[in-house]
């Protein structure tokens, strides 16, 4: 009903707009109405993948419902930030600034993930859709199937919608709060001889010595694997980064960024920790020795986020890049931290980080 509305309003507005010549504030009043028209008549939740395609079966359905939800009733130029701005008539989504110094035409999806599409609004939508309420997420090439596009489109678009998951700026946790980190990666004792680097690793560094080349080392049990650090306050939301390594400096940096000063925080024996006792209330318990829980004192809250992120990647994806695991850290981040909210709650919030852009060059780089 929304979107037949929306679709109506919008035929309205081609028609009078357009046609006569109104003053700049008066067009704006009308864009306003229009928005305002299309909010009033709340979307029923939709519950299943078929709801998801009655609301969003078509491309005009999806850009209406992404103009309310980027602009909310005040279509602002993405070059200049003007909203003395005026839409073609042809029904093409199609805005022109009118400022003298930009006069660039744009639409809802310039400067955004969707920027230079090739797929159609509809698919993206289903993408996001997909990515944002299974529970661990779904491969390419399931996609791809899903879609009816190909396996290197799909996982593009895969990757452009975890960086729309992504919360960039996250508020600081408070209160109760579990910090661990966590190796992600595969064993060395499952590669490949070659790159284990363990047999004729004395002819190949002799031949490398020759030709002038730095010896190769044998990798150690860490070599083969990325770290993930993290947090979670307890009822609340979870941050998790990947970290270049869990030194004293990195951890307690990490730390002091994303928590509030006072909360009481819950560690494992790890000494990067230690220091922190300085700014927060800090327990800690000893796996080593056997303890995992002493009165409120435990880590198995961040333990269960490290589970779910590992299924996501074993189950789903088997093997993840380490210049690309952050971005399946944040679909399992936002997986988790709207764990509560509904399927269209869920894909409200997917939406609103669209601004920036990814592209393929960027990805295989």
């Amino acid at each position: 009903m929304t979107i037949v509305i929306g679709s109506i309003l919008s035929k309205l507005e081609q028609m009078y707009v357009r046609k006569f010549i109104i003053p700049n504030f008066l067009e704006h009043y009308f864009f306003a109405l229009i928005f305002v028209s299309v909010n009033a008549i709340h979307m029923k939740p939709f519950k299943s993948i078929i709801d998801f395609q009655r609301v969003f079966g078509t491309d005009e359905a999806c850009r209406l419902y992404l103009e309310e939800q980027r602009w909310g009733g005040t279509p602002a130029c993405p070059h200049c930030g003007s909203i003395n701005v005026c839409r073609f008539a042809n029904g093409s989504g199609i805005f022109k600034c009118r400022e003298k110094q930009c006069r660039k035409k744009f639409s809802v999806t310039c400067k955004t993930v969707y920027q230079d599409r090739k797929l159609p609004l509809h698919k993206i939508f289903l993408a996001i859709y997909v990515l944002g309420t299974h529970s661990k997420g779904i491969s390419s090439l399931q996609l791809a199937n899903l879609l009816d596009i190909s396996q290197p489109a799909a996982w593009l678009l895969n990757h452009k919608v975890r960086a729309m998951l992504a919360e960039n700026d996250p508020e600081a946790l408070t209160d109760l709060v579990e910090a661990d980190e966590t190796w992600v990666g595969g064993s060395i004792k499952n590669k490949h001889n070659n790159q284990k680097r363990t047999r004729d690793l004395r002819i190949q560094n002799k031949q490398r010595k020759a030709e002038g080349q730095p010896p190769l080392k044998r990798l150690a049990p860490g070599d083969n694997k990325t770290m993930v650090a993290g947090m979670v306050q307890r009822g609340g939301k979870v941050i998790a980064r990947v970290v270049p390594n869990v030194k004293g400096g990195t951890l307690q940096l990490f730390v002091r960024k994303n928590v509030k000063e006072g909360a009481t925080l819950y560690t494992d024996e790890w000494g990067g920790y230690k220091r922190l006792g300085k700014f927060y209330t800090h327990e800690s318990v000893n796996h080593k020795l056997g303890e995992y829980v002493r009165g409120s004192a435990h880590t198995g809250t961040i333990d269960g986020y490290w589970s779910l992120l590992k299924r996501q990647i074993d189950g789903i994806h088997h093997s993840v890049s380490p210049k690309h695991l952050q971005r399946y850290v944040h679909e399992a981040s936002f997986r988790y931290n709207h764990r509560k909210d509904t399927q269209d709650i869920r894909f409200a919030e997917a939406l609103k980080n669209c601004n920036g852009s990814l592209q393929y060059k960027q990805l295989i780089q």
